[in-house]
């Protein structure tokens, strides 16, 4: 029950009853209805942005979430780390090991190529944290990859350093006749005068003076493909198929130590020096061939002679002179 309240009134010499204002009324149960829905309003903004409404397991399962993602971005730290490991490794595949061995570099768009086809990851879409998860698989999956290539690559190079052995043994790295026989080194690799038409012509091998009869070396492991007169200008002449894209030609010999399919080690006598075929003098004509391709042969003396044998070598082999063939 409200109070009434009473006001002295000097006229009458008596209380009087206060009549409370019709506006004031309206006014005061105005405010009390605007003031009950503001705090309403505030009381369930509150509510909603605090963790008052929530029940002991939901915030455990926050709890569980702020967790996972801090394991998420723990992986993706550590898989930096190993990006960059595995980085490092690919570059000295591509640039050492494979470089060693003469094998193709393995592209770069190879190693870091993605997934085509489907989408892989379209059962991790529709959450929260779908973009950072999607990410997170994708960025392992193209680690994984890369991890299996190079697993392949490394299995690869594994298998050429077994065969290594093989390749020095064949590569030509002995000189095919030996100092103490030749009369001089007497013409290099590169445009020689002719020695019958003074034409100016490429010389692609290198004429070793020797007398007739001079012993003849295969300068690496190989099988001998051909030994015969049937090619214009060599005369009787030797070819070694020693593998790996290496072959060598040996021309204008005089008789022959070996023959057709027969296998022979670097060091082993297969022919002598002669003047057959188009020729000028006793000499040997000396080639070698790299995937089909004739290369000069002055670098593939290392085998045989001392540094300073090879310079001079060198400075012989630079005379444009004229060749013996």
């Amino acid at each position: 029950m409200s109070k009434v309240k009473y006001y002295y009134d000097p006229d009458t010499l008596s209380y009087r009853k206060i009549e409370p204002k019709k506006s004031r009324r309206y006014r005061n149960i105005a405010l009390f209805i605007l003031g009950s829905f503001l705090f309403g309003l505030l009381s369930l903004v509150l509510l909603m942005n605090t963790n008052l409404i929530n029940t002991p397991r939901e915030l455990s399962l926050q709890r569980e979430v702020k967790n996972y993602e801090l394991q998420f971005e723990l992986l993706n730290r550590k898989m930096g780390q190993i990006e960059e490991v595995l980085a490092n490794i690919e570059d000295r595949d591509n640039n050492i090991y494979r470089l060693y061995f003469e094998a193709n570099p393995i592209p770069e768009e190879q190693r870091r190529a993605g997934f085509g086809g489907v989408n892989r990851y379209k059962s991790l879409e529709g959450f929260n944290n779908s973009e950072m998860i999607t990410a997170t698989t994708k960025r392992l999956d193209i680690i994984k990859k890369q991890m299996a290539i190079q697993s392949k690559s490394l299995d690869e190079i594994t298998k050429l350093a077994e065969e290594k052995e093989k390749l020095l043994m064949a590569i030509p790295a002995i000189q095919p006749v030996k100092n103490e026989d030749l009369k001089r080194m007497a013409s290099g690799f590169g445009w020689r005068s002719d020695p019958f038409t003074k034409a100016r012509k490429m010389h692609r091998g290198m004429d070793f003076s020797a007398p007739k009869g001079t012993p003849i070396y295969a300068p690496g492991d190989g099988k001998v493909i051909r030994a015969d007169n049937g090619s214009s200008g060599y005369g009787k002449h030797i070819r070694i198929d020693h593998g790996y894209g290496y072959k060598t030609l040996y021309g204008h010999l005089s008789k022959y130590n070996v023959r057709k399919g027969q296998k022979v080690k670097r060091g082993d006598l297969i022919g002598f020096v002669g003047n057959t075929g188009r020729s000028e003098a006793p000499h040997l004509h000396y080639e070698v061939w790299k995937d089909e391709e004739r290369i000069n042969p002055i670098n593939f003396y290392y085998g045989s002679l001392t540094a300073e044998e090879f310079e001079n070598m060198l400075k012989y082999a630079a005379q444009e002179n004229q060749s013996l063939d």
